[in-house]
């Protein structure tokens, strides 16, 4: 049987909807060769949505586990 989808988990699902597409995003930008805001930020946007993308959904699927 699945888990209900609950508002916190909910958030954090959507954190890390948002921190995927942010890493995405930079993936591409750096394979272009010339990021738009840089490729020291691009990089350090890249470094920490990802990591943070994967906590936010580890945390969404225990929320809704929990629940």
């Amino acid at each position: 049987m699945m888990s209900p989808l609950t508002p916190l988990s909910g958030v954090f699902l959507l954190g890390a909807c948002v921190l995927a597409i942010a890493a995405v995003g930079c993936v591409f930008e750096l394979s272009y060769g010339h990021p738009q805001l840089g490729a020291p930020l691009t990089w350090g946007i890249l470094l920490l949505s990802t990591p943070a993308g994967v906590g936010c959904f580890v945390a969404a699927v225990r929320s809704a586990r929990r629940e």
